[in-house]
Order: C-alpha cells, then structure tokens, then sequence
C-alpha cells in the first residue's frame, strides 16, 4: 500500500492475503528487489556477489489495534523526519 527507505531500513504497509506466510512474501520481496538493484548498479553486483544484499532479518506485525490512517500518518511523518 506504502513505504518508505531510510538509510538503514525500510518501512512497508503492505495487504498480504492470509493463504501466503509472511517470511514466503519476505523472502520473494528481498530477492526480486536485490535482483533488481544489483542488475541496474552493476558495482553493487561486485561489491554483493557471494554475500547477502538485504539484512537476514524482518519485523512484522498486524494493524489490528490501529487503523489503517494511522500507519500511514506515520509513514508520512517518517519521510518528512528521515533522521529514524
């Protein structure tokens, strides 16, 4: 639905349907975009080859206690403070 880069993380609202496992969405996320990146800066490519490009971990959780305006107010005040 939304995200936002920080320099060392990314923050992403995303509507997953409940038959896919969130380290399977993960895991296919993680490796399309490395794909994608080190396919479009080809020093990246060198500098990864062999090693991982993402972190090995994630951080996930529901939006059940919240409403949806609320995540997204806060994905917009996190790019308006990029210091986090």
């Amino acid at each position: 639905i939304q995200g936002v880069l920080s320099s060392d993380h990314v923050h992403m609202f995303v509507s997953v349907p409940p038959k896919l496992a969130i380290s399977d969405l993960t895991r296919l996320m993680k490796g399309r975009t490395s794909h994608k990146v080190q396919r479009e800066f080809l020093h990246l490519k060198k500098r990864y080859w062999g090693c991982h490009f993402w972190g090995r971990g994630y951080f996930s959780t529901t939006n059940g206690a919240i409403t949806e305006d609320i995540v997204l107010q806060y994905l917009d005040n996190h790019t308006a403070n990029p210091t986090d």
